[in-house]
């Protein structure tokens, strides 16, 4: 049987090459190779959007950017988080097994605290939901950017301490870190995040990348002078696309003779030219909306099955049956 790949992304705003690069790719490479269930994580977008016609946007067009990028959804298993309510009720047992001290480490909760930020029960309680994403359908793998490892982790101990209080029940997941990239880098070299609005929006028009792409901060080196690539913001972009071409752009760098418009006009290209493909496709599917909601309510209904069976068996093991 094929191992089980599951991962989720928040609909809080527009899909941008961070989410492409750091994710969603893999799960296009990947749906030959796993049984994946891929879902968008809608009960976690309410952390941070309370509008409801604007959630149901973002999270119909998100559908549309998975679909676009080339998810099949005969190979694929892609729904909603909402239409598993038992993920919910996981997340409950699980909080009565954690301590808020452990919760209190956190990455997210504590850069939200360093910045004076009042934080929501739902941002501090955020890794346990998706904990209980992780383990509610025995995934093998999950996919994530070095950052968010951490969450993987999480989800570990919190299986590893479920099976010894109340006996083996959840399967122990491995996080897939891609190598070559494990943290994308945004417009001002800091990890791409809408929160930061540093991204380059995966389905943007040619204008809106050359936009973004001419935003990126450079230093007051001349064509002539000798570039370091790697502390080039511009060029740490360029190694999202690897080849001939990068090390030919790496070579002309280091030995002086290549301006930073010409470095910025070359990744404008290389942008637009990936994405062009998928950003048809896109338009294609976003003509048949009731498509998509179709594809996303029969997933729904293979993850909530696969679901049932496993909060049938925690019911019973702690006693609530």
């Amino acid at each position: 049987m094929k191992k089980i790949l599951l991962s989720g992304v928040k609909p809080t705003g527009k899909a941008h090459i961070g989410n492409y690069f750091g994710a969603m790719r893999q799960f296009a490479d990947r749906q030959d190779e796993y049984r994946q269930f891929i879902f968008i994580a809608n009960y976690h977008a309410l952390t941070s959007v309370s509008d409801g016609a604007l959630l149901q946007k973002l999270t119909l067009d998100l559908a549309m950017d998975y679909l676009a990028i080339g998810i099949d959804s005969k190979k694929t298993t892609l729904f909603l988080q909402s239409d598993v309510p038992e993920v919910t009720e996981l997340a409950w047992v699980f909080n009565t097994l954690t301590t808020v001290p452990y919760l209190s480490r956190a990455h997210a909760f504590k850069d939200a605290e360093a910045k004076n930020k009042e934080v929501n029960v739902g941002l501090f309680d955020y890794p346990i939901l998706m904990a209980a994403d992780i383990l509610i359908y025995s995934a093998d793998v999950v996919p994530v950017g070095l950052d968010q490892k951490q969450h993987i982790e999480i989800a570990r101990d919190t299986a590893q301490k479920f099976n010894r209080v109340f006996g083996d029940t959840f399967k122990i997941p491995e996080p897939m870190i891609l190598e070559n990239v494990k943290t994308v880098p945004g417009t001002d070299g800091r990890k791409m995040s809408k929160s930061y609005g540093n991204t380059i929006p995966l389905f943007g028009t040619n204008e809106e990348i050359k936009k973004a792409v001419m935003s990126i901060p450079t230093d007051s080196k001349g064509v002539e002078d000798p570039k370091d690539p790697k502390e080039c913001k511009v060029f740490a972009m360029h190694e999202l696309f690897p080849g001939d071409e990068l090390e030919a752009l790496r070579a002309r760098y280091l030995a002086g003779g290549i301006g930073y418009k010409e470095s910025k006009d070359l990744l404008v290209a290389k942008i637009i030219n990936f994405i062009t493909p998928m950003r048809t496709r896109r338009e294609e599917i976003a003509q048949n909306p009731e498509a998509v909601l179709k594809i996303l309510k029969e997933g729904g209904e293979v993850a909530r099955a696969e679901a049932q069976k496993k909060v049938q068996e925690v019911r019973e093991k702690v006693g609530l049956i």
